[in-house]
């Protein structure tokens, strides 16, 4: 599940791209993301190109998208 907060990396081996979610509305096409980094670059890219693991269900790298590095902190009780 997508989340405000959450910081992806991008899963082509030639970038060092990280993003973090900015805004996303459950059954929007897209998500607001800016560079988790710097906090700049503000866009919009398809939620489609968001994995939950690096790897696929075949246990192969993935090569395009963005895998997640970091999920939202919930806060304690």
């Amino acid at each position: 599940m997508i989340k405000p907060g959450q910081i992806y990396t991008d899963c082509d081996p030639r970038s060092s791209i990280t993003i973090r979610i900015v805004d996303y509305t459950p059954g929007d096409a897209r998500a607001q993301v800016v560079d988790a980094t710097t906090g700049k670059r503000q866009r919009q890219i398809l939620v489609h190109t968001f994995h939950v693991s690096a790897v696929t269900k075949a246990g192969k790298p993935r090569r395009t998208g963005y895998a997640l590095v970091q999920d939202t902190e919930e806060p304690q009780p």
